[in-house]
């Protein structure tokens, strides 16, 4: 028989019994994005299984779409190592977590009839304008009690909003269950977003505007990566945070010589490469900029994050059960 033609498709067989990570590894016998899907999930198995360093970069509007919990249960869980975001989804779990919520809507209202009433659209989801005033205040308040004399890098900035947010809140989200565990969170493009509207707008006194240390994230990011020689690297949907993580593979080596290239690679978008942007560019072009290894184990799911993440992550929880939390804090060039 030719070399090409040893393994059939296996027809999907329903089965009411059969837990969640059984149905994904049955996928990769089927076609098209589920079997992706299914590679997704033993990638991400081999991350764990061989103690990668993990990388989770996350854009897209995941967090007023649902996705809260699910970043916090893989933070609290110790299946991810740094957590880079857009600065978008840290302040929507910051306003979940001090009490606000996000409404399910309709992409066919009327957006003018919504601004009247003071409601944001994202697609189908509504949230109220002035809750989200409330949040920058709350932002700001809390940022007031750091020293306005010093940088901070954007790893350092959230880590003390989050434990503040631990303190005088019971409701964990992202940034507050990530200053508790230990896992640090990056937002590179911080500025594009209402933390950095909140700092600019409320802030009367130019001399007391909060600094932040970007070029200090991309110099620990990269020392990250020369401290853990294993590195993995999951994206949903792309944007800033992938390209952030991406060029610790570019950085590294101009600090040490040593040319690495992540071992492990995922990601979830809806995207296509032949627009020429990097949220929807492969794992192969990356190999070119030595971002990806020449050999990494990589998957590729062009899907709707919506749909894939809380597949994927309710996947590793059945497969892992009892054996989550037991991966030890990795090392981090600082303390």
């Amino acid at each position: 028989m030719s070399k090409f033609l040893k393994n059939p498709v296996a027809p999907f067989e329903v089965d009411p019994r059969k837990p969640i990570d059984r149905i994904l590894e049955d996928m990769g016998r089927i076609s098209f994005q589920g079997r992706n899907l299914a590679r997704a999930f033993q990638v991400w198995q081999n991350m764990l299984n061989d103690d990668a360093f993990i990388f989770f970069g996350l854009a897209g509007a995941m967090v007023p779409a649902g996705m809260r919990k699910i970043i916090c249960f893989l933070i609290e869980n110790r299946m991810i190592d740094c957590l880079v975001s857009t600065g978008a989804n840290l302040f929507h779990d910051i306003t979940e977590t001090v009490g606000y919520k996000h409404y399910i809507g309709s992409p066919h209202a009327d957006d003018n009839e919504l601004f009247e009433h003071g409601i944001d659209r994202i697609y189908d989801t509504f949230a109220l304008e002035k809750e989200f005033e409330a949040v920058d205040a709350v932002i700001y308040k809390l940022s007031k009690k750091l020293d306005r004399s010093k940088s901070y890098t954007t790893r350092e900035y959230l880590n003390f909003i989050g434990k503040q947010l631990g303190k005088i809140l019971k409701n964990a989200g992202i940034v507050s269950t990530a200053a508790r565990v230990g896992i640090p969170i990056y937002c590179p493009a911080i500025a594009d977003s209402s933390i950095a509207i909140a700092l600019a707008a409320l802030e009367k006194n130019k001399d007391e505007f909060m600094k932040f240390d970007v070029v200090g994230d991309v110099r620990e990011t990269a020392e990250i990566v020369l401290l853990n020689n294993l590195t993995g690297v999951i994206y949903i949907s792309g944007g800033t945070p992938k390209n952030f993580i991406q060029q610790t593979e570019v950085t590294a080596p101009m600090m040490s010589g040593k040319k690495i290239g992540h071992k492990y690679a995922i990601q979830v978008t809806a995207d296509s490469p032949h627009w020429g942007g990097l949220s929807g560019c492969t794992f192969e072009e990356a190999q070119s900029w030595g971002k990806i290894s020449k050999n990494a184990l990589m998957a590729t799911v062009n899907c709707d994050s919506t749909i894939a993440l809380p597949l994927l992550v309710s996947a590793l929880a059945a497969r892992f059960g009892s054996k989550m939390k037991k991966r030890p804090l990795k090392k981090y060039p600082f303390k």
